[in-house]
């Protein structure tokens, strides 16, 4: 006896006018729409089989080799820039975008603009306290060493670096993605999404390692003129904060809407984003500035002590010139 699936059956007899209504992500071939958002679903969804997460094990592994190979060699290394780099660093990342995070961070634009944050600022902070280019000239062979020095102090590398064209880049970046129809695009090709992930990392490495990182950079401005830099970037995310909470259109048009969420609104989805951003982007550019006025203090108290000690070294050869007379 021929037995019909009554699913088959229902489903094969869908008109073409409902197929048409379906959701973009899952017109597109995607997973199905994720269950509610919930601490538990963010613990237990977690994926290891994207290329970002192989490159945070290669970096962990890399870091952690040349941290090895000094030890070996007697060459003392901080333990706390091991911790900042593994922990808030690559961890921050992983939390992100490796976590069960992932699963929403094109279902929930809230989602998205924790991914945004920990991406562009928090990460590359701690990033770059880890001192990674300084880690790897110390224990590089002369060759590879020599290769590392000419890109870092190379044409492309000194205009990147710049403080002010890192600024205008960091700056900028947000407003062209999600004021334009990029964000849609990205929403709906996976590939493109994880790229605007690699994108936000390498925007937020370009603009936090020159003002805070301790490796060696070309170029570097003074700690009044970053001071005053990391000053004139907190209007920033109150201003695309604030824009993004009282839009009258939903960023990425029709595509959160035709989810058909049951759990989450759209618009409040959105308020709470640019919430989010606002909140956030304050929070870690005040922390910023505080960093950066006590690195100010330590390297002016460093410098009196170095002053002292020449003043002391010179008076001692004065009277050592003058003690035979």
């Amino acid at each position: 006896m021929l037995h019909v699936d009554p699913i088959f059956a229902a489903t094969s007899a869908v008109p073409a006018s409902v197929l048409a209504a379906t959701p973009p992500a899952l017109a597109a071939g995607a997973e199905a729409t994720p269950p509610p958002f919930t601490v538990g679903t963010v613990l237990t969804q977690m994926r290891l089989d994207s290329w970002l997460a192989l490159g945070l094990v290669l970096a962990a592994g890399l870091y952690l080799y040349g941290v090895h190979r000094l030890r070996v060699r007697g060459d003392r290394w901080p333990v706390s820039r091991t911790v900042f780099f593994l922990g808030p660093g690559l961890g921050g990342i992983a939390l992100v975008t490796v976590s069960g995070l992932h699963e929403y961070d094109t279902t929930l634009l809230s989602v998205h603009m924790i991914q945004h944050m920990v991406l562009s600022m928090v990460a590359p902070i701690f990033l770059a306290l880890g001192a990674p280019m300084t880690l790897a000239l110390r224990t590089l062979p002369v060759r590879p060493r020599k290769r590392l020095l000419a890109i870092v102090h190379s044409r492309v590398a000194r205009v990147y670096s710049f403080p002010l064209v890192a600024f205008a880049i960091f700056v900028v970046n947000p407003f062209v993605l999600y004021f334009s129809d990029l964000y849609r695009y990205t929403l709906e090709h996976a590939w493109a999404h994880e790229l605007v992930h690699a994108h936000f990392i390498m925007t937020g490495c370009v603009f936090f390692w020159p003002l805070l990182g301790l490796d060696p950079l070309p170029g570097r401005w003074p700690y009044p003129a970053r001071a005053l830099l990391m000053l004139l970037s907190v209007p920033f995310h109150t201003v695309l904060g604030l824009t993004i909470m009282q839009s009258t259109t939903l960023f990425g048009g029709d595509w959160y809407p035709s989810l058909n969420l049951g759990w989450a609104d759209p618009w409040d989805d959105q308020v709470l984003a640019g919430g989010i951003l606002w909140a956030g982007g304050e929070f870690v550019s005040v922390t910023m500035l505080a960093v950066l006025v006590v690195q100010w203090v330590k390297q002016s108290e460093r410098e009196a002590r170095r002053v002292d000690r020449e003043l002391d070294r010179q008076e001692a050869r004065e009277r050592a010139a003058e003690s035979p007379a």
